[in-house]
C-alpha cells in the first residue's frame, strides 16, 4: 500500500499543500483558520497520514524527543500519574516522551541524562517522587529544563508542585464542617516540603475556626502504614481522644483504621478520618471508603510537558512556578462526631 503523502491530503481536502503544512504544524497552525485546521486534520487522519518528523526536524533543528528524567515515580504506583499526563501532552503536540528512572542513584541519573542529550532531545521534564527542593544535573545545559513535583532554590527553572498547605486546608476543613473540634493529626516525620505545608495548613484552618492548637494532637511518623499504626496508637490513647484524624497520607490512613478497629472504634460514628492522596487501591479499598484531598498527579505531568514545550517553542520566557489545586475526593469516613 502507497504511504499517503502531504499532497493527497492537499487534494483530498481541497486546500493547498502550504495550507495543509501549516494546519499540521504546532509552530504555524494559527495561520490557517481553526475551521479549515479541523477539517484537513480529519482528513489527514482518515487518509492515515503522518507527518515526516525526521525532515521537519532536519528543517527546525529539533529532534521532536523529550526526555523525562524520574527518580523512583517509574517504578511505583504512586505518582504514575504524573508519567500519564506527560505522555499525554507530549503526544497530542506530536512529540515523544522518553523515560528513564534512576531509582535515586545519582551517579546513574547523571549518565542517563547524558544519554538523553546523545539522542539529541529537545528538552528535559526532571521529575522527584515526591515534592522536594531539586539539585538539577549540571549536564541539562543548553536544554529547555522544567521540574515536575519539584522546585529549585534559584527559581532558575520553571516548576509545577502541589499546593500542600490548601491540601491540608481541605482535608481540615472537611472535619471542622462536620462538627469536629478535637482533630488529631498523624503527619510526616521527614522534614520534607509537605510535612511543613501540611502542618502550616492544619494550624491555619484549627485558627480560622477559633479552634485552639495542641501540640499533643500532633505526632510526626514515618510515611507507612506502620507510622499510621503508631501515631493512631498514641493519638487515640489519649485520656480526651481526638473524634478525628487527618493523616499525612493515605498508607498512614490504613494504619489509623487497624488501630481504631483494634479499640473498638467504628469509623465514621466513633472516628472520622481524612487524608491526602487519594491513591484509590487504598482509598477504595478501606471499608468504609477514605475520603482523602487527591494529589494533581496527572494534571501536573500534563504541566510539565506542555510548559517545556512552550519554553522550546519561546526561549525567552520566564521561569512560572505554579501549586496546584488539589480536590478533596468524598467517600464514607466522615460523620458528624458523637
Amino acid at each position: 500500500m502507497a504511504k499517503v503523502g502531504i499532497r493527497d491530503v492537499s487534494k483530498a481536502a481541497g486546500v493547498s499543500v502550504t495550507t495543509v503544512s501549516h494546519a499540521l504544524s504546532e509552530t504555524h497552525q494559527s495561520r490557517v483558520n481553526p475551521e479549515t485546521r479541523q477539517h484537513v486534520r480529519e482528513v489527514a487522519a482518515r487518509l492515515g497520514y503522518a507527518p515526516n518528523r525526521l525532515a521537519s526536524g532536519l528543517r527546525n533543528q529539533r529532534s521532536y524527543l523529550l526526555g523525562l528524567v524520574s527518580d523512583e515515580i517509574a517504578s511505583t504506583p504512586f505518582a504514575g500519574e504524573m508519567i500519564l499526563g506527560a505522555q499525554d501532552a507530549a503526544y497530542e503536540r506530536g512529540w515523544l516522551l522518553m523515560l528513564v528512572d534512576s531509582g535515586r542513584n545519582r551517579a546513574l541519573e547523571e549518565k542517563q541524562v547524558n544519554t538523553l542529550l546523545q539522542h539529541q532531545v529537545d528538552g528535559i521534564v526532571y521529575a522527584k517522587m515526591y515534592h522536594q527542593q531539586a539539585d538539577v544535573p549540571a549536564g541539562t545545559t543548553g536544554v529547555p529544563v522544567v521540574l515536575l513535583d519539584a522546585f529549585d532554590a534559584g527559581g532558575r527553572f520553571s516548576s509545577v508542585v502541589p499546593d500542600e498547605v490548601a491540601a491540608a486546608r481541605t482535608a481540615v476543613k472537611e472535619l471542622i464542617d462536620a462538627g469536629h473540634r478535637r482533630i488529631g493529626f498523624i503527619n510526616n516525620r521527614d522534614g520534607i516540603p509537605a510535612a511543613r505545608g501540611r502542618l502550616q495548613g492544619y494550624r491555619e484552618t484549627l485558627a480560622a475556626a477559633g479552634i485552639e492548637y495542641d501540640d499533643d494532637l500532633v505526632t510526626h511518623e514515618v510515611p507507612e502504614v506502620g507510622g499510621g499504626r503508631a501515631g493512631a496508637q498514641k493519638l487515640l490513647g489519649l485520656a480526651e481522644r481526638p473524634t478525628a484524624l487527618f493523616c499525612f497520607h493515605d498508607r498512614q490512613a490504613f494504619g489509623a483504621y487497624e488501630v481504631a478497629a483494634s479499640k473498638g472504634l467504628t469509623i465514621p460514628d466513633d472516628l472520622s478520618v481524612v487524608s491526602i492522596d487519594n491513591f484509590e487501591i487504598i482509598a477504595d479499598g478501606l471499608w468504609p471508603g477514605l475520603t482523602s484531598v487527591a494529589l494533581p498527579h496527572y494534571d501536573m505531568g500534563r504541566w510539565a510537558v506542555s510548559r517545556l514545550l512552550d519554553e522550546i517553542e519561546n526561549p525567552d520566557a520566564e521561569p512560572a512556578q505554579i501549586r496546584f489545586e488539589c480536590p478533596i475526593v468524598r467517600r464514607g469516613s466522615v460523620a458528624r462526631p458523637r
